[in-house]
C-alpha cells in the first residue's frame, strides 16, 4: 500500500476527537434513536437507551466499544470507529423511537 493510499484510509479515525479504550464490560450500539429524523441518542446492547451526550460521556469512560467522538459545531457525538466492516457503522444501525 502506498503512503498516500494508507492516509487515505486513516483519514476517518483521524476525523475523531478522541478514540477511547474501551473497557472489558463495554457495550455496543445496537439501534440509533431518531427524534425529528436526527440522532438524540443510542439504543445499547444491554437495552439501556442513552442521550446522545450520556453516549459520548459512556463512550469517553470506555464503557461504549468500537466507537469515537467527533465534534460539528461545537457539538460532540458518537461515530463508529473503522474496522473494514460496513455492518457495524453507526449509520448502519437501525433507528427505533424512544
Amino acid at each position: 500500500m502506498s503512503d498516500n493510499e494508507n492516509n487515505v484510509s486513516k483519514l476517518p479515525a483521524m476525523a475523531m476527537e478522541d478514540i477511547p479504550a474501551a473497557r472489558a464490560d463495554a457495550k455496543r450500539i445496537v439501534a440509533l434513536v431518531r427524534e425529528k429524523g436526527r440522532v438524540s441518542g443510542y439504543k445499547l446492547s444491554d437495552g439501556n437507551i442513552v442521550s446522545k451526550e450520556d453516549g459520548v460521556r459512556l463512550a469517553k469512560d470506555g464503557g461504549i466499544r468500537g466507537v469515537g467522538v467527533a465534534k460539528r459545531k461545537g457539538s460532540e457525538y458518537l461515530k463508529s470507529v473503522p474496522d473494514g466492516s460496513e455492518n457495524n457503522n453507526l449509520g448502519s444501525l437501525p433507528s427505533v423511537t424512544q
